[in-house]
């Protein structure tokens, strides 16, 4: 099955839609872009990884991650996974990764940055996909923990 096959089930019995889109969606700016929002509406899915643990983190697309609060969540250090490690976390590639069918056992942490935005448009596996929502539906598709990990930048 394709990923976004596999997004479009995971996502069916919560009445979302995914957005194909002519446009890459590759970076947030670009996703931005192509839907025609604020880049701090594309909801990025970054992986990190520490000596024991793997985690993604969704969040803003205009924040950088905190590294010393995401320690803090986490319990280690971390580091943003390399793209081979980050396909192997979460059968998706850069660029479409996505919090939606990833392996269970793999935590997902919501960052509150996004709450500024009635809705959010989130990666769907690909990059030219994004899926609409709102941030408490994201909390609840994907029982994510809320959490504050980033600083918005500009």
């Amino acid at each position: 099955m394709d990923t976004l096959a596999k997004v479009r089930r995971f996502l069916e019995p919560h009445g979302l839609q995914v957005m194909e889109l002519d446009e890459s969606t590759h970076t947030a700016p670009l996703a931005a872009k192509a839907l025609g929002v604020e880049v701090g509406q594309i909801a990025k899915t970054l992986a990190f990884v520490g000596e024991t643990k793997a985690v993604l983190v969704v969040t803003s697309g205009d924040t950088r991650i905190d590294n010393k609060a995401l320690r803090d969540i986490v319990g280690e250090k971390m580091r943003m996974a390399s793209p081979e490690e980050t396909l192997e976390l979460t059968g998706y590639a850069p660029g479409g990764v996505c919090p939606f069918g990833v392996p269970e056992g793999l935590p997902i942490l919501i960052d509150l940055s996004m709450e500024r935005f009635p809705e959010v448009y989130v990666a769907a596996g690909t990059p030219n996909s994004a899926v609409p929502m709102s941030v408490e539906e994201l909390l609840a598709i994907t029982g994510g923990q809320p959490c504050r990990v980033s600083r918005v930048h500009s």
